[in-house]
């Protein structure tokens, strides 16, 4: 572009600089999902469910049974995909759905036994790989680092 092209051009305001991808939180916390969960999904492959079933799993035998509204949040499950998930998951007997007394519209999911058994059967290498990463990132750095997480979740962009 000429420097008479240039002329023409409405005035802009200045750009804040781009942060390097290097230095992105988007991409930063994107690359490190990928080193926490190639090794969780090479375990889970083994039995045939993904990662989104097993966090199901996992919130469903943790905090007991509850409504797919909760369920979703706690699992980090858009309610829609969730949907389709609990579906595949009661085809497959890992989970049960049953209307809510309180509100036939609602369902509360539960886990089965089956559900229960294929956790159980992969909580020891889920904690196998948990302690690999924390003897290379240090105890207490890890301990921080889940620490920083929690409390970045609780902000408000």
């Amino acid at each position: 572009m000429s420097q008479t092209d240039r002329s023409h051009q409405p005035d802009r305001p200045a750009q804040p600089p781009i942060r390097r991808t290097s230095r992105s939180l988007p991409i930063s916390l994107l690359r490190a999902r990928e080193t926490v969960m190639g090794p969780i999904r090479e375990m889970l492959a083994e039995s045939g469910i993904n990662e989104q079933k097993w966090r199901v799993l996992r919130v469903l035998d943790e905090e007991g049974p509850m409504e797919q509204t909760a369920l979703a949040r706690r699992a980090c499950l858009l309610l829609s995909s969730l949907t389709r998930i609990l579906k595949t998951m009661e085809g497959e007997g890992l989970l049960l759905r049953t209307p809510d007394r309180a509100d036939r519209r609602k369902s509360i999911v539960s886990v089965t036994e089956k559900g229960r058994n294929l956790i159980h059967t992969h909580l020891p290498q889920a904690e196998q790989i948990f302690q690999r990463l924390q003897a290379r990132y240090g105890v207490e750095k890890m301990e921080r680092l889940l620490d920083l997480l929690e409390e970045l979740h609780g902000f408000d962009p």
